[in-house]
């Protein structure tokens, strides 16, 4: 009997796509990318208005370690948002925000001086003449649902754009949108090494 071998994947997932692979109210899927492996799925999904680092695979201990906000990992966030955060709203998000009855675990905010390097998006950002827009990176270690776009709304700055750059070491570093790469063995070995340290 052949035992087949895990596939560990990072795709750059573009603007207005499901983290899925069927496809919903007219929106592109994972399916209309790769060739992927079959019975693989995504570690942790972005909404569809979301962009960046998707974790394929089809191992499922690997999910769970990935996603269970026990072993809380490391995900940062570039976020555009309305208008530029003063110093109390950072501190608010730092150190956490009621959401839905539940407050929001420590997070590391810090403020852009300029506009990260990041590929234009398919449907250009809506601007208000009379409101500035800021960058801020955001790195969170839980991932509750459109989290990021709950916390920047609590302090009254909506987000205007949401990319995901890395999960723990791993990144985008490479990729463009809508392209994909396995992990490298190396890659893979040190994964393994933080995910069973807990």
């Amino acid at each position: 009997m052949t035992v087949q071998t895990p596939s560990y994947i990072l795709f750059y997932k573009p603007y207005g796509v499901l983290s899925q692979f069927t496809r919903e109210a007219g929106h592109l899927s994972l399916a209309d990318f790769g060739p992927f492996p079959k019975n693989i799925y995504a570690a942790g999904r972005l909404d569809a208005d979301s962009e960046g680092l998707l974790f394929l695979t089809d191992d499922a201990d690997m999910n769970h370690r990935l996603t269970d906000p026990k072993f809380e990992h490391e995900r940062t966030y570039l976020v555009q948002v309305e208008g530029v955060m003063d110093e109390q709203e950072l501190e608010q998000l730092q150190k956490g925000v009621l959401i839905e009855g539940k407050l929001t675990k420590p997070a590391t905010v810090k403020v852009l001086t300029g506009e990260p390097d990041l590929p234009m998006r398919a449907v250009p950002i809506r601007y208000r003449k009379t409101i500035p827009a800021s960058w801020i990176e955001l790195v969170l270690h839980e991932g509750r649902n459109r989290q990021v776009r709950k916390m920047t709304a609590s302090v009254g700055h909506p987000t205007l754009r949401l990319v995901r750059t890395s999960m723990t070491f791993l990144s985008l570093d490479g990729l463009s949108p809508g392209e994909h790469r396995p992990l490298t063995v190396d890659e893979q070995r040190e994964l393994f090494k933080l995910l069973h340290a807990f």
